[in-house]
């Protein structure tokens, strides 16, 4: 790969997700990725991660799953027993808020037992406390008061370099304005660039061609008429 293409990587933070794949760091995301480096020393016990869809927040919270050793709940899912297992947990992560809350009274209880016990919960969600669809007023309430750690959608210098990563990770070496080209004209999602990624290679393959800016050109006219 050329010293543009390495550049396009070493621009942004790089570290290892864990078990997971790399989570690449830049603008968008570097706020919520800071409060993962700051636990435990987190300014309450629990902290909300708000991200729209396919902007890194499940993968930025399994980082912190495998990293605290958490348990995790979907909250949709949350029932009042998974109060008393959490107890025993050192760390809980409670994820989607967006889709509901099976047991309100629960995710309560579990609040207030992570505070009392000085766990840690780490809670996520597509839209900010303030529009969950809540009804207890002390839970809507508790949960507009946590610190709040926002992923907007990923920039065009993360795209870049994750479009790169995921090149490398199918031993593809791609010219930047490759890759600047596809970053600029793709959906502006971490799972929008594996796709492109994916389909270029396939076409690639089957055509015995290069990776050049006609092939992805192609290959992203077809996703946008398919």
């Amino acid at each position: 790969m050329s010293a543009q293409s390495d550049q396009l990587v070493l621009d942004l933070a790089h570290r290892p997700a864990l078990g997971a794949e790399d989570f690449l760091i830049s603008q968008s995301n570097r706020a919520a990725a800071d409060i993962i480096d700051r636990w435990p020393d987190w300014p309450q016990a629990s902290v909300l991660v708000v991200a729209p869809p396919r902007a890194g927040k499940t993968h930025l919270a399994n980082v912190w799953r495998l990293k605290s050793n958490a348990a995790r709940l979907e909250a949709r899912a949350l029932r009042e027993r998974d109060v008393a297992a959490a107890s025993a947990a050192t760390a809980v992560l409670v994820e989607d808020l967006q889709t509901g809350v099976g047991d309100e009274r629960a995710l309560f209880h579990l609040l207030n037992l992570v505070r009392e016990h000085k766990l840690s919960m780490l809670l996520t969600s597509r839209v900010p406390a303030g529009e969950l669809d809540v009804a207890l007023p002390d839970l809507r309430s508790r949960l507009r008061a946590l610190p709040v750690a926002t992923i907007a959608p990923p920039d065009e210098a993360l795209l870049k370099a994750v479009l790169v990563k995921h090149f490398l990770d199918r031993q593809l070496a791609v010219e930047p304005h490759v890759i600047g080209y596809i970053a600029l004209h793709m959906e502006r999602s971490m799972e929008a660039a594996a796709t492109i990624v994916a389909e270029i290679d396939r076409a690639a393959m089957a055509s015995h061609r290069k990776v050049t800016r006609t092939l992805a050109a192609q290959i992203l006219g077809r996703q946008a008429t398919g």
